[in-house]
């Protein structure tokens, strides 16, 4: 059983936030009051100085210039010394926020409560992750039977600042091993460590390098792993585009490691990754050059020596293994079902002209998992959770019947269990955990949120707007009830659209600090995103791309038109894909917003691929090199190169950390220099660069307390609110 911090759902805390342009002549949001002229002054900013060079590409003849590219050597002491120089300008100007503080105790009082996640049954003891309050990692317990629960591992012990993080675990299926992967200062890459549950002692040596891996038991023996070649010259940005599949027996050192896949250039992927089925019978490899489709490969480890099979020799798809009984493997597939189906096939003819469908494909994405011997078939109906529990030949059973509309997510187990668990969650309701009795249906409260934060006082609705084409886009837009309509309230529009990941509604102590503040908080599902299937996704892709930008500035539109708010109190943010999405709209439509919040954004469309893993993003961004056309269309949107002269761009803050290795700093560097180049007005572009910090998973409460704070200060300042 994997398991990562977020799959538990103890920590949530991540849900960004955004703002937009204000003058200070006009009246105060509802619930705020406003801040005075003299308050409202603009504070001297002194950038320091970005060198430029004389650098230049040319793609299909066109000359572009680079004058930023030693900023992406973050080895350099020359970059480091420019990180010191923008920290310093922007903590001086968020010193001066005089909110910073005040946001800083709320955000404290908000996520001061005890968080624990769903029990986890695992050889004979019964795991949960639990967090305190305020501790920067959610620590895991264990306990046998109704005795006392105790601690089994502590990430708070792991380094003395929290930012080494317990970043996945997985357990031997007879529960008596454990490997846990750790993530030292956010960075992507691994350390696994294997012990034994009794004696807590390692039992194998601690192996270094793995990337993007799961851990996969064959028995007692040893687990599969994967990893890249660690690169030449700096680890958090020279490209990785080789992934191999390792097998480690634990009475073998790391460089004895059986290559199991990968290794030569006919099994070149960017990634791969095996999972063994759960009753220790075949080995399934999943191998693709980039985040959408994906080949398959089987082999039958009863018989050691056995070739391996393939399933699917392309990656026109999405297919993955469910389950197994015997021979007979359940396999999730989107082959000739966008929206994906379920299918049934034997081992020994396993190619998709023997599938038949087992769960056929509806109108509704469908997402499933297994438990107690039964099959569970999530569907998302306009973003929103519909569960179904089916039998083992597929006949439905029942209909779960979930406390409102929002997310439903869990509803996975060992087959032997009576009982499962899942969480239900939305924006203004925190999560509740359920235990399920599988025979009966019966659904019963196990573990209610100790949030402090009363959801009564608020409301979520959805809507559907019209984006440029045309196209009906909902959003979920979330306030305090008897919010006046008046254009006047400020609004964080936050969104992400791409990589077929689909925004469901999910309770955050950090945006309840917004919402108390008589914020409203809107997440459309743009089109990039997996709440439609495989067509909405690749609405948003390639040469489709500038759709996503439509469809986030379509919805500013709307809650502008709905008096929700207005451009001077409009906030946008994004992390990572979505980055590049505030990046885009707040260069196309700087008039339209008051703040911009971009975080860990791909903001550099013309090199993302040349970093670590970015090439494996093709599939949605297409490359430079991809053809002239492709590179035109890039060149329309990329934010690097489209910061204009001149131009009174919203107040910014790019935040981005350090140790990114999976959209590397420099991206976030290179868009600051230009916009403080080339800006006009009073508005800050400022960058604010956390040390010792990845892309976002494993970081410490501390570090997100201070963040937010920073991040909701400034764009409150900027839209001349007061904080209450």
């Amino acid at each position: 059983m994997k398991l990562t911090l977020i799959a538990v759902g103890i920590s949530a805390l991540l849900m960004g936030c955004s703002t937009a342009n204000q003058s200070n002549q006009q009246s105060a949001p509802s619930g705020g009051t406003s801040i005075t002229g003299n308050q409202l002054q603009k504070m001297n900013l002194s950038y320091p100085k970005t060198r430029k060079d004389d650098v230049t590409d040319s793609y299909f003849g066109t000359q572009v210039a680079d004058p930023y590219r030693w900023l992406e050597d973050d080895m350099s002491s020359e970059t480091k010394q420019w990180v010191k120089a923008e920290n310093a300008v922007t903590q001086a100007y968020l010193a001066q926020v005089p909110s910073r503080d005040k946001l800083k105790e709320r955000l404290k009082v908000l996520l001061d409560y005890e968080k624990v996640g769903a029990p986890f049954k695992e050889g004979k003891y019964t795991y949960f992750f639990k967090n305190d309050g305020l501790q920067n990692q959610a620590v895991l317990y264990r306990q046998l039977d109704d005795g006392e629960a105790h601690v089994f591992l502590d990430p708070n012990t792991f380094s003395e600042d929290g930012t080494t993080s317990l970043a996945s675990i997985e357990f031997s299926k007879d529960g008596s091993l454990v490997t846990y992967l750790i993530s030292e200062g956010g960075s992507d890459w691994r350390k696994a460590i294997t012990i034994d549950v009794e004696t807590m002692q390692n039992v194998s040596e601690t192996l270094t390098d793995l990337k993007f891996s799961d851990i996969s038991w064959l028995g007692n023996e040893g687990f599969y792993y994967s990893s890249y070649d660690k690169p030449e010259g700096s680890e958090l940005s020279a490209k990785t585009d080789q992934h191999k599949l390792y097998f480690h027996s634990l009475k073998d050192k790391q460089s004895e490691d059986t290559l199991v896949f990968g290794g030569t250039q006919a099994q070149k992927n960017r990634y791969v990754s095996g999972h063994v089925t759960e009753d220790n019978r075949y080995l399934l490899i999943s191998a693709a050059v980039s985040t959408s489709g994906n080949k398959l490969y089987l082999k039958d480890l009863n018989e050691p020596d056995s070739e391996l099979v393939t399933i699917l020799d392309n990656t026109d798809s999405d297919t993955q293994l469910l389950d197994n009984d015997g021979s007979t493997l359940l396999l999730v597939t989107n082959l000739a079902a966008p929206n994906k189906r379920v299918v049934s096939v034997d081992a020994s003819q396993p190619q998709p002209e023997n599938w038949q469908d087992f769960i056929p494909e509806t109108n509704n994405v469908l997402d499933v998992s297994t438990g107690g011997g039964y099959i569970f078939a999530s569907y998302m109906l306009d973003a929103i959770s519909n569960v179904k529990q089916l039998d083992k030949s597929g006949k439905l059973v029942r209909e779960i019947t979930l406390p409102g509309v929002g997310t439903a997510s869990g509803f996975s187990g060992k087959k032997d269990q009576q009982t499962l668990y899942y969480s239900f969650t939305n924006y203004k309701t925190p999560s509740t955990i359920f235990s399920l009795d599988v025979e009966s249906g019966e659904s019963a409260v196990y573990l209610k949120s100790k949030a402090k934060f009363d959801s009564d006082a608020y409301k979520s609705k959805q809507v559907f707007y019209t984006s440029k084409d045309g196209t009906k886009v909902p959003m979920i837009i979330t306030h305090k009830k008897g919010l006046k309509l008046d254009g006047s309230n400020p609004t964080m529009l936050y969104g992400y659209g791409g990589f077929n990941i689909s925004l469901q509604p999910a309770f955050s102590s950090v945006t309840a600090a917004w919402l108390e503040q008589g914020g409203v908080y809107a997440v459309p599902n743009l089109r990039g995103g997996g709440e439609y299937g495989k067509a909405w996704h690749d609405a948003g892709t390639k040469l489709q791309k500038q759709n996503v930008f439509d469809d986030f500035i379509a919805a500013a539109e709307f809650l502008i038109a709905q008096n929700y708010t207005s451009p001077d109190y409009l906030a946008i943010r994004g992390g990572s894909n979505g980055g590049l999405l505030v990046g885009a709209t707040m260069l196309q439509r700087p008039e339209l917003f008051k703040v911009a919040l971009p975080a860990v954004g791909v903001l550099d469309m013309l090199r993302y691929h040349t970093f670590t893993a970015g090439a494996g993003w093709a599939y949605d961004y297409g490359t430079a090199q991809d053809s002239k056309e492709m590179f035109d269309y890039l060149m329309t949107y990329s934010p690097v190169q489209n910061v204009r002269e001149g131009v009174n761009y919203p107040a910014t803050l790019i935040t981005t950390g350090d140790h990114d290795d999976r959209v590397v700093p420099a991206h976030s560097f290179k868009f600051a220099a230009e916009l403080q180049a080339k800006h006009t007005g009073p508005n800050p572009m400022l960058i604010r660069i956390e040390t010792n910090a990845g892309h976002g998973a494993g970081t410490p409460i501390s570090k997100t307390i201070e963040q937010y704070a920073d991040i909701f200060g400034f764009t409150l300042y900027n839209m001349g609110v007061k904080v209450q």
